[in-house]
C-alpha cells in the first residue's frame, strides 16, 4: 500500500473537492443583515432562494489559499509565539527538570496521571474552548506521556480529546454555547444544570474508555531526560512564571474579553523573560525562539490551508445550499428524531464549515423557526448543535487545529480516523441519549 497522504496533501485536495462541489451543488443564499446592537451578521430565516452566481475560476482558487492563511493570521500567530515559548523554556532546561520531577511523583500512578491531564484539558475547553492552544503544547505532551508508558493515541486522547469533550459538553464554552444561545433567543448560560449532569456522565465514560485503553496499548517507559539534577532556583521561578501566565491568559479571556493577540503577548513575554533567567542570553534567546518557529511552521500553515476550504464553500455560494438541503427535511419528523438528526446534520455540516462559532452564527437563525414548527425547545436546538459540530472536531479533516496536531504528532489521518471513530461515536451516542431526554423533559 502507497503511502496515505499527509496533512498537506489532503487539506489541498479538499480544497480541489470544494471547488468541484461548487460546480455541481445548486448555488443559493439566504438573506443577511448587520445587527446594529451588536454589529453582527445575521441570517433571515425562510429567506433561502437558489440564484445562478459567479463560479470561481482556477487562479481564484488558488487565491483562497494565501488568503485563508491570512485570515487566520491570529491563530497563527500564538502558535508560533506559543511554540517559540516552549521551545525556549526547554532550551533553559527548566521543562526537563520539571518534568522529571513530575515523573518522579507520578511514578506508579499512571492512572492518577491520565486523569489528571484529562481533567485539566476537559476544564480548560470548558472554561475557555481549548483547541488551537494543544498544538504548541503536543511536543511537550508526548514526552510526558512517554516518560509515563502511554503511546501517541492516548496522550493525544488525554489532552486534545478532552478539550473537545470539554469544549462540546461545556454549559459555558464562550464560542459555542453562549454564541449559540445569543443567536436563539435564550437566555446566556441558561439550561447549565441538564447540561452539567451530561458533561460528569460524559467525562465519566471518557475515563473510563481511555483507562481501558491506556491499560491494552501501554509503551515501554521511555526517560524523558537524563542526568537531571535537582531543581534550581531559576528553573523554579520560570516554571511559576508559566503557570502565573496561563493563570493571567484564562483570566483575560475570561474578564477582559482578550483573544489571540492578547495571548500571544503573554507568552511571548514569557518566553523572553524564561530565556533571560535560564542565562540564555538575548542572542541565545532569539535563537531558540527561531528554532521554535520552524519547528510550529508546518502546524500553523495547516491552520491557514483549512480556512481556504470555507472560502472556497462560501465563494462559490454553496454553504447556503447545504445548510438548506441538510436541515429542511427534519419538519417533517417526530420531535426526538428530528433533534437527533439535528445533531447529526451539524456533524456533517462541520466538514465545510470547520469553525463551530461561525457555524452557530449561520445556522441558529435557520433552526431556530424549525425547532419552534418541530416543536423542539431552543436549548434542545442549541444542544444539538454543539454536540454535533463540536464532537466532529475530533475526526474532521478540515479542522485545522486537528490536523496541525496530527503533523506535529508524526500520525497519518488515516490513522487517527481508525483509532479516533470509536471514541467519538460514543460520545455522539450520548449526546442523542441526552437530546432525546431534554425533548421528553421539555428541557427550556
Amino acid at each position: 500500500m502507497k503511502k496515505f497522504p499527509n496533512a498537506f496533501v489532503i487539506i489541498i485536495g479538499a480544497i480541489l473537492f470544494a471547488w468541484a462541489l461548487t460546480f455541481v451543488v445548486p448555488q443559493g443564499s439566504y438573506e443577511r443583515f448587520t445587527d446594529e446592537a451588536s454589529g453582527m451578521i445575521r441570517v433571515v430565516s425562510d429567506s433561502y432562494q437558489e440564484t445562478q452566481g459567479h463560479h470561481l475560476s482556477a487562479f481564484e482558487v488558488m487565491l483562497t489559499i494565501p488568503r485563508g492563511i491570512v485570515d487566520r493570521g491570529n491563530v497563527i500567530v500564538l502558535i508560533l509565539l506559543l511554540g517559540g515559548c516552549f521551545y525556549v523554556i526547554e532550551k533553559t532546561g527548566a521543562l526537563a527538570q520539571g518534568l522529571t520531577k513530575l515523573v518522579k511523583v507520578l511514578k506508579g500512578k499512571e492512572v492518577l496521571s491520565l486523569f489528571a491531564v484529562s481533567f485539566l484539558f476537559t476544564a480548560a475547553g470548558v472554561s475557555i474552548g481549548l483547541q488551537q492552544e494543544v498544538i504548541a503544547l503536543t511536543p511537550v505532551l508526548l514526552i510526558f506521556g512517554k516518560s509515563m508508558g502511554f503511546n501517541t493515541y492516548t496522550t493525544l486522547y488525554m489532552s486534545y480529546g478532552s478539550a473537545v469533550l470539554g469544549s462540546a459538553f461545556s454549559p459555558s464554552n464562550p464560542f459555542g454555547v453562549i454564541v449559540a444561545q445569543q443567536e436563539a433567543g435564550v437566555a446566556l448560560l441558561s439550561g447549565s444544570g441538564f447540561r452539567m449532569i451530561v458533561l460528569c456522565i460524559a467525562f465519566l465514560i471518557w475515563m473510563l474508555y481511555l483507562i481501558r485503553y491506556a491499560a491494552r496499548n501501554r509503551i515501554e517507559k521511555v526517560e524523558a531526560y537524563s542526568n537531571q539534577g535537582k531543581m534550581t532556583v531559576n528553573s523554579k521561578v520560570i516554571l511559576s512564571l508559566l503557570g502565573l501566565t496561563f493563570l493571567v491568559v484564562l483570566y483575560g479571556l475570561l474578564k477582559l474579553n482578550w483573544g489571540f493577540m492578547e495571548m500571544s503577548a503573554c507568552f511571548f513575554t514569557l518566553g523572553m523573560v524564561s530565556g533571560l533567567l535560564g542565562k540564555l542570553g538575548v542572542n541565545g534567546t532569539g535563537e531558540a525562539y527561531i528554532s521554535g518557529f520552524k519547528d510550529m511552521i508546518f502546524a500553523a500553515i495547516i491552520i491557514g490551508l483549512a480556512n481556504s476550504i470555507s472560502m472556497v464553500l462560501k465563494e462559490g455560494m454553496i454553504i447556503d445550499s447545504i445548510v438548506y438541503g441538510l436541515f429542511g427535511p427534519l419538519q417533517y419528523l417526530s420531535a426526538s428524531l428530528s433533534g437527533v438528526l439535528m445533531m447529526v446534520a451539524h456533524c456533517i455540516l462541520h466538514v465545510p464549515i470547520p469553525s463551530y462559532s461561525g457555524q452557530a452564527i449561520l445556522t441558529m437563525p435557520i433552526l431556530v423557526p424549525l425547532s419552534d414548527l418541530i416543536g423542539i425547545s431552543r436549548q434542545t436546538c442549541v444542544l444539538a448543535y454543539q454536540y454535533g459540530a463540536i464532537i466532529a472536531d475530533l475526526l474532521v479533516p478540515t479542522n485545522g487545529a486537528l490536523m496541525a496536531i496530527l503533523a506535529v504528532s508524526g500520525i497519518p489521518y488515516n490513522k487517527w480516523l481508525q483509532f479516533a471513530w470509536k471514541p467519538a461515536a460514543l460520545l455522539l451516542l450520548l449526546g442523542a441519549m441526552a437530546i432525546v431526554v431534554s425533548v421528553h423533559i421539555g428541557y427550556a
